[in-house]
């Protein structure tokens, strides 16, 4: 790369990194059970294909997709089933999610596992579906099932793969560590991966405050002719991936548009190496890298993790000291959102569980009147009008909300970060979209219905009309045969005359 590229707005909060330790990975304790959720990915939730009593090895599915838009889920370790049932999940909505719950027998028995030997001779359905049956979806953000984003077909194709290892949420460090410790693992997901979607280039980039992971990816990635690593000023939240590809790449995703309208392919270190453990040794994702950090844990640390790890025993691994702690955080402070209850598992995208003390990071403040200094505006990096984004969600006036692209709100925290009055912009945001997101439901769900109607009022239309052609022709058959002399009722009469005189002559 000659030249790097600077975004609009942004941020420099204190980055607090060091305290979990990065480039060190610690193997968390077994727990003793394990509580999956049958959706932790965007799209249709996966359907149990266990029940309780069944005994399963690690690795065997347990839920299986339903739906394109959906991927399965497999058990981290050997146990038993013993609930399947609603449980508290970590989500920012606060709902509930059917979940399996597995007591672990302490073993840790697998499946067999079998990896493609010359991924390189196989077709691209071959490999996507060996990445959607192993569970693949994004690690670093919303959880978007991998092997659909990887077969996104757009007209431009895809030439420039970039593996985000920016990771400029403070306190977190899970990529960083995967990055100096998984070097060549995420090299080699990586070539799969733009060996799947047809890029020529690939691109790790990195934020200049993670030089032994710049060293290590360096180093890696010297073996991969179409591979660079690029490395930019640290702001926040340079990790977007529309800012990200600003940065790198000098052009912006349109508005309602993804990155691969623009023949760009952004992923997360981590799902670089899911990929390469689906494709070449054949397991799904039952573990992850975890940030386990906060000044109220006596050892903080990165953690390789058993996806379905109560967070409370994660925590207890971690030297938790609860009366120290404010509150728990599922992600960093910017983007995060509290834990209610602390046996919520650790799923796919949990990259962070933050537990700050009440000095570390204070609770929110009340909050006051907007003063419109425009700080907030400033501040975006998605150049939106925050002010008038928080006006119209108040109002909710979803007309003016669309107009102004509340859509393409990348809820950052940014724009709350700076706002002098503590207004929780963000929070009015989420709100202010999944109101929009219903009403899109609802007018799919309306004109659906008004199809339907109008479908069954033409098929009735067209039914009495067909029955009224065949009176018609009826009639004017009957009309024609009277005119020619053969009156039908006439001819009723002779046939039943005929009938009766052949019976009394029978008789």
């Amino acid at each position: 790369m000659n030249q790097i590229f600077n975004i609009h707005g942004g941020i420099h909060p204190p980055e607090r990194k060091e305290l979990s330790n990065p480039g060190r990975v610690i193997d968390a304790t077994t727990p003793s059970k394990l509580v999956l959720p049958i959706t932790q990915h965007i799209g249709a939730p996966a359907r149990p294909i266990v029940e309780v009593g069944d005994a399963v090895l690690g690795g065997q599915m347990i839920a299986e997709a339903q739906g394109p838009v959906s991927v399965p889920v497999h058990a981290p370790s050997s146990g038993t089933v013993t609930a399947i049932e609603a449980r508290a999940v970590p989500h920012a909505s606060g709902l509930t999610d059917t979940c399996i719950e597995i007591t672990l027998d302490g073993l840790d028995q697998s499946i067999a596992y079998e990896g493609v030997e010359d991924w390189r001779a196989q077709s691209k359905t071959l490999l996507l579906e060996r990445i959607r049956l192993s569970g693949v979806t994004g690690l670093g953000g919303a959880g978007f099932p991998t092997a659909i984003k990887l077969a996104s077909d757009r007209d431009k194709g895809i030439h420039t793969l970039i593996i985000n290892g920016t990771e400029c949420e403070p306190y977190i460090t899970a990529d960083d560590t995967v990055m100096q410790c998984f070097a060549q693992q995420i090299v080699e997901g990586s070539e799969i991966l733009a060996h799947i979607v047809g890029a020529q280039t690939v691109l790790f980039a990195i934020e200049d405050n993670k030089p032994e992971a710049t060293d290590a990816m360096r180093q890696a990635a010297a073996a991969l002719d179409m591979a660079e690593v690029v490395t930019f000023p640290t702001k926040y939240p340079s990790g977007g991936e529309k800012q990200l590809i600003e940065i790198l790449l000098n052009t912006q995703v349109p508005s309602g548009g993804i990155p691969a309208d623009l023949g760009v392919l952004c992923q997360n270190p981590s799902t670089a190496i899911a990929v390469r453990d689906a494709i070449i040794d054949g397991r799904p994702l039952t573990h992850r890298i975890t940030t386990v950090t906060g000044m109220s844990l006596n050892e903080p640390g990165n953690r390789r993790v058993m996806l379905g790890t109560p967070i409370g025993e994660l925590l207890a691994h971690a030297g938790f000291h609860a009366e120290q702690a404010d509150r728990v955080l599922h992600g960093g402070p910017m983007m995060g959102f509290a834990v209610t209850d602390l046996a919520m598992p650790v799923v796919k995208i949990t990259n962070c569980i933050l537990a700050p003390t009440r000095s570390e990071i204070p609770p929110p403040q009340a909050q006051q009147p907007c003063i419109r200094c425009g700080m907030c505006a400033e501040a975006c990096p998605a150049s939106l009008l925050p002010q008038q984004l928080y006006w119209y969600a108040r109002a909710k006036d979803q007309e003016q909300l669309e107009r102004h692209n509340l859509m393409d709100c990348i809820e950052c925290g940014a724009c709350a970060y700076v706002c002098p009055s503590h207004i929780p912009l963000v929070q009015y945001y989420r709100s202010a979209k999944g109101a929009l997101r219903e009403a899109v439901k609802e007018q799919v769900r309306s004109d659906n219905s008004r199809g339907r109607f109008e479908a069954r009022q033409t098929r009735l239309e067209q039914e009495a009309a067909a029955r009224e052609a065949k009176r018609a022709a009826r009639k004017a058959a009957a009309e024609a045969r009277a005119q020619a002399g053969d009156d039908p009722v006439q001819a009723a009469i002779e046939r039943a005359k005929a009938k009766k005189a052949q019976q009394e002559e029978s008789s």
